[in-house]
């Protein structure tokens, strides 16, 4: 579980990947699209449901993961 409110678990939702909430966007993507180069800008600019509180929290989940 996790204390990040815009970060949701469901078992329902991609096999229970930590996912931003209220999207079907894994911690997991959003990491992988910075590792690849893309700046917040690319993300927000591609995915327009985003906003820069959910890449931060998708950050912060990545590092504060046990």
């Amino acid at each position: 579980m996790t204390d990040q409110p815009r970060i949701t678990l469901d078992p329902d939702v991609l096999a229970g990947k930590p996912v931003v909430r209220g999207t079907r966007l894994s911690v997991e993507f959003i990491i992988g699209l910075m590792a690849d180069g893309w700046s917040e800008t690319d993300i927000l600019r591609n995915y327009p449901t985003l906003a820069h509180e959910d890449i931060s929290a998708c950050l912060g989940y990545a590092f504060f993961r046990d």
